[in-house]
């Protein structure tokens, strides 16, 4: 079946904007476990100082991406959604909660980061035990 010319458009814009997202992500991902190796040399305490570290700036970068390249271009998709996705979801997650709170919506903030904390400590578990069954 042969597409319209209106749906290849479409398509060919949804490929091009994955192949940004993926391009990005991959730089940030790398840069992340760069990060973990240089730390890993210098620093061997028990706190996981990269992870902190890569949260931080993270943070940092994705606000001034977003104040940079504003809403849907494509600079957005490949430098806050690729690459700060890549490099930590934890800006992600810490700029919808500034967003919550921005808005005034401070339940949905609270609930948003609790939940999540709580949510992921849980289904962590949850997979730990899972783990556990299936090497019985």
């Amino acid at each position: 079946m042969q597409q319209s010319p209106n749906e290849s458009v479409h398509s060919n814009r949804m490929l091009r904007e994955i192949l940004l997202v993926a391009l990005g992500g991959g730089a940030g991902s790398a840069l992340r476990y760069l990060t973990a190796l240089l730390v890993a040399h210098y620093y061997s305490g028990s706190v996981p100082l990269a992870t902190l570290g890569v949260n931080v700036v993270g943070c940092f970068l994705i606000g001034l991406l977003i104040g940079i390249c504003g809403g849907g271009s494509q600079l957005r998709l490949l430098f806050v959604t690729g690459f700060c996705g890549g490099y930590t979801t934890f800006s992600t997650f810490t700029a919808e909660s500034y967003t919550m709170l921005h808005e005034g919506s401070y339940g949905a903030a609270l609930l948003y980061v609790g939940g999540s904390v709580v949510a992921g400590l849980l289904a962590l578990w949850l997979g730990v035990c899972l783990a556990r069954l299936l090497r019985l």
